[in-house]
Protein backbone atom coordinates (compact mmCIF):
# COMPACT_ATOMS: atom_id res chain seq x y z
CA UNK A 1 0.00 0.00 0.00
CA UNK A 2 1.44 3.27 -0.83
CA UNK A 3 1.31 6.52 1.76
CA UNK A 4 -1.08 8.34 0.14
CA UNK A 5 -3.64 5.30 -0.02
CA UNK A 6 -2.36 4.56 3.86
CA UNK A 7 -3.71 8.16 4.59
CA UNK A 8 -6.79 7.76 2.71
CA UNK A 9 -7.71 4.43 4.72
CA UNK A 10 -7.14 6.03 7.67
CA UNK A 11 -9.06 9.10 7.31
CA UNK A 12 -12.03 6.85 6.18
CA UNK A 13 -11.52 5.04 9.08
CA UNK A 14 -11.28 7.90 11.37
CA UNK A 15 -14.62 9.11 9.22
CA UNK A 16 -13.28 12.14 8.86
CA UNK A 17 -14.25 15.45 6.25
CA UNK A 18 -11.16 15.39 3.67
CA UNK A 19 -10.64 16.69 -0.05
CA UNK A 20 -8.01 15.47 -2.06
CA UNK A 21 -7.46 18.06 -4.81
CA UNK A 22 -4.18 16.19 -6.24
CA UNK A 23 -2.79 12.90 -5.43
CA UNK A 24 -0.89 12.90 -2.34
CA UNK A 25 -2.41 16.15 -1.02
CA UNK A 26 -4.80 15.87 1.48
CA UNK A 27 -6.96 18.55 3.16
CA UNK A 28 -8.68 17.35 6.58
CA UNK A 29 -10.92 18.98 8.32
CA UNK A 30 -11.15 19.12 12.04
CA UNK A 31 -13.79 20.11 13.80
CA UNK A 32 -12.75 22.10 17.41
CA UNK A 33 -14.26 23.75 20.23
CA UNK A 34 -12.48 26.73 20.93
CA UNK A 35 -11.35 27.06 17.13
CA UNK A 36 -13.85 26.23 15.03
CA UNK A 37 -11.99 24.03 12.65
CA UNK A 38 -8.55 23.19 11.88
CA UNK A 39 -7.53 22.40 8.47
CA UNK A 40 -4.38 20.20 8.44
CA UNK A 41 -2.76 19.68 5.34
CA UNK A 42 -1.38 15.77 4.95
CA UNK A 43 1.39 16.12 1.64
CA UNK A 44 3.18 13.19 0.62
CA UNK A 45 6.63 14.04 -0.18
CA UNK A 46 9.45 11.93 -1.85
CA UNK A 47 11.12 11.13 1.53
CA UNK A 48 8.59 12.59 4.07
CA UNK A 49 5.25 13.37 4.66
CA UNK A 50 4.89 17.24 5.40
CA UNK A 51 2.19 18.30 8.11
CA UNK A 52 0.72 22.01 8.16
CA UNK A 53 -2.34 23.25 9.55
CA UNK A 54 -2.84 27.74 10.08
CA UNK A 55 -3.15 28.51 13.39
CA UNK A 56 -4.05 32.67 13.29
CA UNK A 57 -2.84 35.51 11.66
CA UNK A 58 -0.25 37.79 12.53
CA UNK A 59 -0.62 39.08 15.85
CA UNK A 60 -1.96 42.92 16.22
CA UNK A 61 -0.23 43.73 19.71
CA UNK A 62 2.45 42.22 22.11
CA UNK A 63 5.02 40.66 19.57
CA UNK A 64 7.32 39.81 21.84
CA UNK A 65 5.14 37.87 24.62
CA UNK A 66 3.10 35.96 21.90
CA UNK A 67 6.28 34.56 20.05
CA UNK A 68 7.74 34.20 23.27
CA UNK A 69 4.26 31.40 24.79
CA UNK A 70 4.52 29.94 21.03
CA UNK A 71 8.20 28.77 21.17
CA UNK A 72 7.65 27.92 24.40
CA UNK A 73 4.93 26.07 23.46
CA UNK A 74 7.35 24.18 21.19
CA UNK A 75 9.46 22.56 23.48
CA UNK A 76 6.52 20.35 24.64
CA UNK A 77 4.86 19.25 21.38
CA UNK A 78 5.24 15.94 19.43
CA UNK A 79 5.29 16.31 15.66
CA UNK A 80 4.96 19.40 15.01
CA UNK A 81 5.89 22.89 15.94
CA UNK A 82 4.80 26.74 15.67
CA UNK A 83 6.11 28.64 12.57
CA UNK A 84 5.77 32.17 10.84
CA UNK A 85 5.14 32.42 7.42
CA UNK A 86 6.99 35.69 5.40
CA UNK A 87 4.11 38.02 6.71
CA UNK A 88 3.74 37.21 10.48
CA UNK A 89 1.01 34.49 9.85
CA UNK A 90 0.98 31.32 12.26
CA UNK A 91 1.36 27.65 11.41
CA UNK A 92 1.71 23.95 12.64
CA UNK A 93 4.24 22.19 11.34
CA UNK A 94 5.81 19.08 10.86
CA UNK A 95 7.93 16.25 8.40
CA UNK A 96 7.46 12.54 9.03
CA UNK A 97 9.53 10.06 7.77
CA UNK A 98 7.37 8.19 4.85
CA UNK A 99 8.69 4.59 6.39
CA UNK A 100 6.94 5.98 9.92
CA UNK A 101 3.31 6.83 8.57
CA UNK A 102 0.88 4.15 9.43
CA UNK A 103 -2.92 5.05 10.46
CA UNK A 104 -1.62 5.75 14.33
CA UNK A 105 0.90 7.91 13.40
CA UNK A 106 -1.90 9.94 11.36
CA UNK A 107 -4.12 9.13 14.20
CA UNK A 108 -1.54 10.87 16.07
CA UNK A 109 -0.92 13.75 13.96
CA UNK A 110 -3.68 14.69 13.71
CA UNK A 111 -4.90 14.71 17.03
CA UNK A 112 -1.73 16.27 17.77
CA UNK A 113 -2.73 19.46 15.46
CA UNK A 114 -6.27 19.56 16.79
CA UNK A 115 -5.11 19.75 20.31
CA UNK A 116 -2.27 22.52 19.89
CA UNK A 117 -4.73 24.52 17.56
CA UNK A 118 -8.05 24.11 19.79
CA UNK A 119 -6.89 24.38 23.11
CA UNK A 120 -4.11 26.93 22.53
CA UNK A 121 -6.53 29.35 20.53
CA UNK A 122 -7.88 31.42 23.35
CA UNK A 123 -5.05 32.21 24.80
CA UNK A 124 -3.21 33.11 21.49
CA UNK A 125 -5.91 35.33 21.19
CA UNK A 126 -5.75 37.04 24.53
CA UNK A 127 -2.08 37.59 23.90
CA UNK A 128 -2.49 38.99 19.91
CA UNK A 129 -5.09 40.35 19.90
CA UNK A 130 -6.69 41.98 22.73
CA UNK A 131 -7.17 44.98 22.25
CA UNK A 132 -9.18 44.45 18.81
CA UNK A 133 -11.36 41.81 21.13
CA UNK A 134 -12.04 44.83 23.44
CA UNK A 135 -13.11 47.19 20.65
CA UNK A 136 -15.13 44.44 19.15
CA UNK A 137 -16.91 43.62 22.57
CA UNK A 138 -17.84 47.53 23.03
CA UNK A 139 -18.97 47.63 19.34
CA UNK A 140 -21.64 45.33 19.33
CA UNK A 141 -23.05 46.05 23.06
CA UNK A 142 -23.33 49.83 21.19
CA UNK A 143 -25.07 48.22 18.49
CA UNK A 144 -27.02 45.65 20.31
CA UNK A 145 -25.41 42.63 18.47
CA UNK A 146 -24.62 39.32 20.16
CA UNK A 147 -21.97 38.73 22.12
CA UNK A 148 -22.40 34.72 21.96
CA UNK A 149 -19.22 34.10 19.72
CA UNK A 150 -17.04 36.24 22.25
CA UNK A 151 -18.12 34.50 25.51
CA UNK A 152 -14.62 32.96 26.10
CA UNK A 153 -12.72 36.40 26.17
CA UNK A 154 -15.58 38.18 28.54
CA UNK A 155 -12.77 37.68 31.33
CA UNK A 156 -10.68 40.23 29.52
CA UNK A 157 -12.90 41.97 26.94
CA UNK A 158 -16.13 42.91 28.95
CA UNK A 159 -15.52 46.36 30.42
CA UNK A 160 -16.06 45.03 34.08
CA UNK A 161 -13.25 42.91 34.07
CA UNK A 162 -10.47 45.53 31.79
Amino acid sequence: MTTAETIKAALEESELTYEEPREGAFLVRLPGEHKLATMVWLIVGAYSLHVEAFFCRKPDENHAVFYRWLLEKNGKMYGLAFTLDEVGDVYLVGKTPLKAVDAEEIDRLLGCALSYSDENFDRALELGFKTSIQKEWDWRVSRGESLANLQAFARFAAPGNR
